[in-house]
């Protein structure tokens, strides 16, 4: 039986300001890893099933210990290939209250960057895999990487794996030539599961609700006013069974709220709200997100609702976690579902 879920993308060193220190201040960073994929499968990981990452990375005492970190949690690491100079860098100051957190890529000539069709065996390393997850990341990295993610899809189909994309549009990565809007379609269409958030379906395919402005919601979203970005985004890809909208609504740098909508057969769901008060960290909150979505979807089959609502309860409890990844189990996630939010000592 197939069990088995893959994900593909860049995995960066991740330097981090410490203490909400601004960047002219810091003496020191933090250094962990993450990326998008990354965490995905961290986060699937840590909820016990069979995971594995795919990605280029180059052949240094930096990568190895990328690698040995990826491992530390449980995640496959056997289909990555070797090559290029350098992994990318992302430097990451947190902010407070009314001061919003910043990230600058260093990230250019990274070895995933430099992927060409071919490099990777996916016939292969799709064998006997049931889940592929990939986002809009990677394809904004270079016209290689998009043709090398296309290539994935493709052979995916082909072979009856699952295909799930969180469309993770980042305007500062699509400096190649591309537009996220020439790009993104083809690879979309080859989708089962679509994710995204409140712009990503305007930004990268021009499909929004109508009257809704993310900077006037003051923390409060409207969940029904996404039905009609699901329905467009279904009739615009016809082979997603199923269109998830993460909402959040941003009070401060510290305080959001945070639920989601997953629309299918016709119906919308809606998720429990939450009222995140002091986050931790909140980089890593959408994949943590998917995260818990894909082990909703296989775990609870025949339940969109529950599968949703341990998505939200997952990605709630990474606002807490510090660093990318969502360090948390099934029964934490499945105790603050069934509405113990108490953060009592477990003794």
């Amino acid at each position: 039986m197939k069990n088995k879920i893959v994900t593909f993308g860049e995995i960066m060193l991740r330097l981090a300001t410490p203490d909400y220190l601004r960047f002219n201040q810091a003496m020191q960073f933090n250094a962990s890893f993450g990326g998008g994929e990354a965490n995905v499968a961290v986060s699937l990981a840590n909820y016990g099933l069979e995971t594995a990452f795919i990605t280029r990375l180059p052949n240094n005492d930096i990568a190895r210990a990328c690698i040995m970190d990826l491992r530390k949690y449980n995640v496959g690491t056997e289909c990555i290939v070797y090559g290029g100079e350098r992994l990318g860098i992302y430097f990451l100051e947190t902010g407070a209250v009314a001061r919003a957190s910043k990230v600058v890529y260093d990230r250019a000539h990274s070895a995933i960057s430099e992927i060409k069709p071919g490099m990777i065996n996916w016939e292969e390393a799709l064998k006997d895999v049931k889940w592929f997850h990939w986002t809009g990341i990677t394809p904004a990295l270079s016209q290689g990487a998009a043709d090398a993610c296309l290539e994935a899809i493709k052979t995916a189909n082909q072979l009856g794996v699952t295909v799930s994309c969180d469309l993770n549009f980042r305007k500062n990565l699509w400096k190649y030539g591309k537009k996220a809007s020439e790009v993104m379609p083809a690879l979309t269409e080859g989708c089962d599961i679509i994710l995204g958030n409140e712009e990503d379906c305007e930004k990268v395919f021009g499909i929004k609700p109508e009257g809704f402005d993310v900077n006037a919601t003051h923390g409060e979203v409207n969940a029904a006013e996404f039905e009609s970005v699901c329905t467009q985004m279904q009739a615009r890809f016809p082979r997603a069974k199923k269109v998830i909208i993460t909402l959040r609504g941003a009070i401060n740098a510290n305080h959001n709220t945070w639920g989601g909508v997953l629309y299918a057969d016709g119906k919308l769901y809606q998720s429990k709200r939450y009222d995140i008060t002091h986050i931790v960290d909140r980089v890593g909150g959408g994949d943590s997100f998917m995260g818990g979505l894909i082990y909703g979807l296989n775990t609870y089959p025949d339940d969109d609702q529950k599968a949703l609502e341990f998505a939200t309860a997952a990605s709630c409890l990474k606002h807490t976690v510090y660093g990318d990844y969502n360090q948390v189990t099934v029964e934490e996630v499945e105790k603050l579902m069934a509405g113990d939010a108490s953060g009592r000592v477990s003794r």
